[in-house]
């Protein structure tokens, strides 16, 4: 039977059109690139209908990994280096027969290589390179944990230690590189980071219960258990991240602070750690930073091009107090360094005051606090101020002191940049007011203030339109127009079968005018100023607003609006 070719199965499936195979077969000419890669580079197709379609050509069975629950148990029949070279992943055994997803079910160098080491027969499956990607990711990087804590419990019943916690961490260096270290605690310790590196999370927390310790990640913001940890293996687990981040291992009643610094799938990864002491023993998080990307930039942050003129004209005021606001987690830092990498020229002499230093930016003078020997953000900040200083950076204002003093600064010619904890931008009004700033301060300096949450995307793989209910609509305060259609991801192997893959940063920008400068002297309170903003000819965003513009555009959901702007979801 002769195989049809998978042009023709694309076009019998209503997949793409004949032009668009006749593109695709130009471009095949020069690029020399599979006709699927094109296809898919494209966007013409999606890698899940090449996939199933290749299935139906090859006659081999489709495997949607997102939807497959892979036993840990598989890794002892393929090991991760084969798994990584040849591109697939075990995902069920019966019998003497092992089933394999990959992309490229033809290459049978690799179904011949895994047949010798396993002794079984070899049953491929299809999927999309990314799913067989994750898929090795999560299975190893659960496996390289297990096979670690395995190899602990053999070490530990050898010696008959009867306190596991008491192991000698040698450390050369607060710098790490998790390739090729041997113990077991420290292949666990080191799957457990780079398995946080490969699916970009941002936190890993680390928390003790009674009978054991989960290990969670934070992903896109949301959190996701990814790990057990045994009750006897837990203490060596902790001792080993605090050795690494320079902590005392020996003190376990009061909270540390540290960091180290890892290499890690090509990527310089600062940690910064932080441990609590709570009912079973000592929390640890680790908060991750990608020291590799730092040529953060304006138009990284996704403003829109109202935003960006405000933007524009906040960052090049040559005195004043400009402020970046909302909750941890919110992106506040990497706006932050977008406005220093734009103003760190060399005709001006800027200074920041940061705890910690996150990224280091060349030519730029970063100061980092240190409360242990008082280097506190007030005193931190008058030392700069006899420093000759154009611009200053204060990473956050958290006292009446350190605003004052900022605020002093600005009325003799700084331009001063902080962030500071409220919900919204008119509220970093009555912030400053309740830590003891006078209003007539406040007035004389503010220029504007930024306030900004993150929400997720939609997966760009999964997501799919829909007619929205009166209910939603009613939830969000806006009212149906015609033809008006909202998207959702309904979950795939790209996105982990979340329906969002990514963030985006949702802005709120005050400009503080002639009007509202009046206003904050006389202490007029919130309701006033937030009329006096949507009347102002700058015009104004609240949070909601902007979040809702995303959901018209397919960019986000209502889900998201109603859970960055603390209503009911």
């Amino acid at each position: 039977m002769i195989k049809k070719r998978i042009g023709d199965l694309l076009i019998e499936r209503g997949l793409i059109t004949q032009a668009d195979l006749e593109s695709a077969l130009n471009a095949q000419r020069e690029t020399k690139e599979k006709l699927g890669e094109i296809l898919i580079k494209n966007k013409i197709v999606s890698p899940e209908d090449m996939a199933k379609t290749l299935a139906v050509q090859l006659n081999v069975d489709y495997v949607d990994l997102a939807k497959v629950n892979i036993p840990l148990s598989l890794s002892d029949y393929v090991q991760k280096n084969t798994a990584k070279q040849n591109h697939l992943v075990p995902v069920q055994k019966q019998e003497d027969t092992l089933f394999v997803a990959m992309d490229d079910p033809l290459n049978y160098y690799a179904l011949d290589e895994v047949r010798k080491v396993t002794n079984l027969k070899i049953v491929p499956l299809i999927s999309t390179h990314v799913a067989v990607e994750r898929a090795i990711n999560t299975l190893y990087g659960n496996e390289g944990a297990r096979q670690a804590i395995a190899d602990y419990k053999k070490e530990y019943n050898a010696v008959g230690d009867d306190n596991p916690g008491n192991f000698d961490f040698v450390i050369s260096e607060n710098s790490y590189n998790i390739e090729g270290e041997g113990a077991p605690v420290i292949r666990l310790v080191n799957s457990i980071i780079e398995r946080a590196v490969a699916e970009r999370a941002s936190d890993i927390h680390f928390e003790p219960r009674e009978g054991d310790m989960d290990v969670r990640m934070r992903i896109d913001g949301i959190m996701r258990e990814i790990l057990t940890v045994p009750k006897d293996v837990t203490p060596s687990v902790i001792a080993r991240v605090k050795t690494m981040s320079a902590m005392d291992v020996a003190e376990k009643r009061v909270p540390q602070d540290g960091r180290f610094s890892v290499s890690v799938m090509n990527k310089s990864i600062d940690m910064r750690v932080s441990t609590l002491p709570i009912a079973w023993g000592e929390k640890i998080v680790c908060r991750l930073l990608d020291k590799t990307n730092t040529s953060i930039d304006k138009e990284m942050l996704g403003l829109s091009p109202e935003d960006m003129e405000k933007y524009e004209k906040l960052i090049h005021y040559r005195n004043g107090v400009m402020l970046l606001v909302g909750p941890t987690g919110s992106g506040k830092t990497t706006t932050m360094y977008a406005m220093l990498n734009e103003l760190n020229t060399r005709d001006v002499n800027l200074v920041t005051l940061e705890d910690p230093v996150e990224y280091n930016l060349e030519g730029l003078n970063q100061v980092q606090i240190n409360p242990k020997i008082n280097m506190t953000f007030a005193s931190g900040l008058r030392a700069i101020l006899r420093q000759d200083p154009d611009i200053v950076s204060i990473g956050e204002i958290r006292d009446g002191e350190t605003a004052e003093i900022a605020m002093r600064a600005a009325l003799t010619g700084r331009f001063v940049m902080s962030t500071i904890h409220t919900n919204d931008a008119v509220g970093a009004i009555d912030r400053l007011e309740d830590i003891g700033v006078e209003p007539y301060l406040v007035s004389a300096t503010l220029r504007g203030v930024i306030s900004q949450r993150l929400v997720r995307r939609i997966c760009p793989y999964c997501g799919e339109e829909y007619e929205p209910t009166r209910d939603e609509l009613s939830r969000l305060g806006i009212e149906m127009e015609p033809g008006m259609k909202f998207k959702i991801g309904k979950g795939c192997q790209h996105c982990f079968n979340t329906g969002y893959a990514g963030r985006i940063a949702v802005f709120e920008i005050m400009m503080v005018n002639p009007e509202i400068r009046e206003l904050i002297y006389q202490n007029a309170g919130r309701r006033a100023i937030e009329d006096a903003l949507h009347r102002s000819p700058e015009g104004f965003t609240s949070l909601k607003e902007a979040a809702i513009k995303l959901v018209k555009q397919g960019i986000t959901t209502p889900y998201e609006v109603l859970r960055i702007t603390n209503e009911d979801a």
